[in-house]
């Protein structure tokens, strides 16, 4: 019986690769829990790989990648070719950090949802979390 509904939203977040300034993911990791969210705080220089692996056994709804370090066109591919592969296609994988504009289009048009720059309110980035899930986990 399935009861994922009945459940708080699973959130996995992380920092990838050598990217060892992890303040702002850990801000992110606790408003989202104040939010009601259930988080999973990977800690800092996670691979593609760990970071789809842990966020298959954890059973998330969704996966924040906090990404500093200029490796976002790598980070992000990587990642979304992991999650296809695994067929985890109800997965929200979205992120933030410095990445510029075109580059947050890009990354969109290969299926990574929305990004947030530095600054962004907190509250903001919990309530697309939580609109993205209603509508594409069925709660």
């Amino acid at each position: 019986m399935d009861t994922s509904f009945n459940r708080p939203i699973r959130v996995l977040i992380a920092k990838a690769g050598l990217d060892g300034h992890d303040r702002g993911a850990k801000v992110i990791a606790t408003s989202l829990r104040d939010a009601g969210m259930e988080v999973i705080y990977t800690g800092l220089r996670q691979t593609p790989e760990m970071i789809v692996n842990t966020a298959l056994q954890e059973d998330v709804d969704a996966i924040g990648i906090s990404i500093l370090s200029g490796a976002h066109m790598t980070v992000f591919p990587k990642i979304m070719q992991l999650i296809k592969e695994k067929q985890m296609d109800d997965v929200l994988v979205t992120g933030g950090g410095i990445i510029p504009a075109s580059d947050m289009s890009a990354l969109n048009e290969l299926g990574v949802g929305k990004l947030f720059a530095p600054g962004t309110n907190t509250k903001d980035i919990a309530t697309y979390i939580t609109g993205w899930v209603q509508q594409n986990r069925n709660f």
